[in-house]
């Protein structure tokens, strides 16, 4: 315990706080020595930097108890439920600090299982995995613009379900309509109606009112 609070730079005193307050891991024993390990410094330096973000030790231990709760083994894939990793997205891998610097303010334990039920996020071993880097960096910015994360997860929610609904839309029209139903011919072709239309849905909720003629 000397050697981990002098490499985390803080006093055995606060390694011995973390661990009552459920925050750091049992050692590993042998007899009356107790090794701790890298995983068990990773977490001193996590609780640092947020803590230096503005999170309490209370909320510190809820986040860690989430994504405790969510460690799955096996890989990203495996974590979020895929049988297969996504074909057109980027994962992207965090730390913890990571994902507070993107959300600033707005990871909480309670938008963080909103996440993981939506399948945007997982934990594999000692890393956070988003799905997306399009879903991060559009979900982030949106967050920057004033939105609370909790409105973006819940309209995601929505979305899932309309893009499901597309899908199995052009899915079926194609094995109806075709002998060989190509799924590589399918997918920019679905893609490009989904883009065009929604431009232009945009459009007409974002244009403004036209004014009556004098």
């Amino acid at each position: 315990m000397d050697d981990l609070a002098r490499e985390a730079g803080i006093t055995v005193r606060t390694v011995r706080f973390y661990r009552e307050r459920g925050l750091l891991s049992p050692p590993r024993r042998e007899g009356r020595i107790a090794w701790y390990d890298d995983q068990h410094l990773a977490r001193l330096r996590t609780i640092a930097a947020l803590l230096e973000r503005g999170h309490t030790l209370n909320g510190i231990a809820d986040l860690a108890a989430t994504f405790e709760a969510a460690q799955a083994p096996g890989g990203f894939a495996s974590a979020l439920g895929l049988n297969e990793p996504p074909t057109e997205e980027t994962p992207v891998r965090l730390s913890p600090e990571e994902l507070a610097d993107y959300f600033e303010g707005e990871v909480t334990p309670e938008n963080l299982a909103a996440a993981l039920d939506l399948g945007y996020l997982a934990v594999d071993g000692n890393e956070i995995v988003h799905i997306s880097r399009r879903l991060l960096d559009a979900s982030s910015a949106l967050v920057r613009e004033g939105v609370p994360l909790a409105a973006v997860l819940a309209a995601a929610v929505e979305v899932r379900a309309h893009a499901t609904a597309l899908a199995d839309l052009f899915t079926t029209t194609l094995q109806t309509h075709t002998t060989h139903a190509n799924p590589t011919t399918l997918r920019p072709l679905a893609q490009s109606v989904v883009e065009a239309e929604l431009s232009m849905a945009l459009d007409r909720r974002l244009r403004p009112p036209q004014q009556p003629p004098n």
